[in-house]
């Protein structure tokens, strides 16, 4: 049996009096992978952030090697062979790849007493750095210019030069393509066969069951499984995440989508981005869209929804063309676009709860004449649709964005938008780095909200939550749509075949 390099025993830790830890124990082997999983709002970060030195446990210990581990700092942390590659990286895009390498450590030399940085040192510490991750890039590459799966590279190589003797993965696929996943995969079984221990941290089962060894279950801050990969199937692992069995995931459909357009799409192009895209989406529908990284979904949504500009063609909304109106003038008339990227362009992190859910819909709550927010009728409107999504808080008014968990964050951003009562909605990847308890919860939302009447755009990665979510789904490749799939037709190959077709332009 390996040694174990990590312990947790009995560590506990509460915010504001509510408890988030609960007597969690843990071992992380040596040379060993742990996946770390749980529902978000578990504990897994606050975990981890005990482990790398940015807040301090409440009780319990933390064995590093036999030895007490209590970091005042992540820099402490770090000095004792602790790594985190975080889920927003923290790179200086600014920056060289070899300037954030050694952005702390940068090696010097001395000229007549006074002190330079060694840049000729710096550059082949890097190479060095680089080649061990399989980077091949110059160490003087801008951290601006590479691909998300090249920035995570930068950041496990710069864990090996720190002499990590941990490497903490917090879900570290989310913005990488299937191939730089698998190319993440490859480097992990390589630093394992170094005798380097891993704690992977990942709302994607089927990678933590692919890639760890021991697995440890969090709950409501307290350890309910742990033991070996082999003692996991999916469904024990889901039932013990979310505390009871998921039959169920997707919500059975009690209505049929209507007959009458809300959204159509008539030959829409934008030169390099989409070609003569042409779609309806009808009241009651959930109509998906598949394709690969680079197919052009996005940049469709983008267009729709004028963020983009649309070069020929015609957007329609409950039958009355757009025109070239910006995003402003489509939230007026009833569309709603929900990002990819909540944190960045979902939210207002250091806001209320209340105040981002009533971010779209304020003209509606202001008087007439002086325009001033009646923010008694506002928070109650907050309440009432934070209640309808289930959001889990300590209070919308007094609890800021940034301290929900991920799938509670998603949650706030649907609120936002249903309090508006659009007829349309355009959702960019809506479970994208949420647990599968919240995904199911996702999915009760946007069944609600098709059941209402509304038309749902559903744009996603996952094929499986398309068959289980839509009533027709197309298929993009090379900005253009290749099929058109109906649900009794719906089969995953065709999708992956449809998604793979060439342009026949190209």
């Amino acid at each position: 049996m390996s040694e174990v390099i990590l312990e947790f025993e009995g560590v506990g830790k509460s915010f504001f009096g509510v408890p988030v830890l609960r007597d969690v124990g843990l071992r992380l082997q040596q040379g060993h992978v742990l996946g770390l999983v749980g529902e978000n709002g578990a504990g897994k970060s606050t975990l981890m952030n005990i482990l790398g030195g940015v807040i301090p446990a409440d009780s319990g210990v933390i064995r590093l090697e036999g030895e007490a581990h209590a970091p005042r700092t992540p820099a402490e942390a770090s000095r004792k062979g602790i790594a985190f590659i975080h889920q927003e990286l923290n790179l200086f895009t600014n920056l060289s790849i070899a300037e954030n390498l050694f952005i702390t450590t940068f090696p010097k030399r001395r000229v007549g007493g006074i002190p330079f940085l060694d840049r000729r040192t710096i550059r082949e510490k890097a190479k060095a750095l680089l080649a061990a991750v399989d980077l091949s890039v110059s160490p003087d590459t801008l951290v601006e210019d590479l691909s998300p799966g090249e920035r995570q590279l930068v950041e496990i190589a710069k864990a090996l030069g720190a002499d990590a003797r941990i490497i903490i993965f917090d879900e570290p696929t989310t913005s990488l393509t299937s191939r730089e996943a698998e190319r993440l995969f490859g480097i992990i079984e390589r630093l394992r066969a170094q005798s380097i221990s891993m704690i992977y941290i990942s709302h994607i089962l089927g990678d933590v069951r692919r890639l760890c060894d021991d697995i440890v279950v969090l709950r409501d801050g307290r350890v309910v499984g742990t033991g070996a990969r082999e003692e996991f199937s999916l469904e024990k692992t889901i039932s013990l995440m979310v505390g009871r069995s998921i039959d169920q995931i997707y919500p059975l459909r009690a209505t049929a989508p209507g007959e009458e357009p809300v959204l159509e799409a008539r030959s829409v192009s934008q030169r390099g981005i989409v070609h003569d895209v042409s779609f309806v989406l009808h009241r009651g529908e959930v109509l998906g869209i598949s394709g690969l990284m680079g197919s052009g979904r996005t940049e469709l949504a983008r267009i729709i929804f004028g963020l983009d500009p649309i070069e020929s063609g015609e957007i329609l909304l409950n039958g009355s063309p757009l025109g070239r109106s910006g995003p402003r003038g489509r939230v007026r008339r009833g569309m709603a676009f929900l990002t990819e990227n909540r944190r960045e362009e979902g939210l207002l992190m250091d806001a209320s709860i209340a105040d981002n859910i009533g971010l779209v819909s304020l003209p509606a709550f202001a008087s007439s004449l002086a325009k001033r927010i009646d923010h008694v009728r506002l928070c109650n409107a907050a309440e009432e649709v934070a209640h309808s999504v289930r959001l889990q808080s300590m209070g919308i008014t007094r609890q800021a964005a940034k301290t929900l968990s991920g799938g509670n964050q998603q949650k706030v951003v649907l609120a936002k938008w249903i309090l508006a009562k659009p007829s349309a909605f355009i959702l960019d990847e809506p479970t994208r780095g949420v647990d599968v308890g919240a995904k199911q919860e996702v999915y009760r939302i946007i069944a609600d909200l098709a059941a209402g009447g509304a038309g749902i755009l559903f744009i996603s990665s996952e094929i499986e939550e398309l068959i289980g979510m839509c009533d027709r789904i197309l298929v993009m490749s090379g900005g253009e749509i290749r099929e058109c799939i109906e649900r009794g037709d719906f089969d995953r190959e065709r999708i992956l075949r449809a998604a793979l077709r060439e342009n026949a332009s190209a």
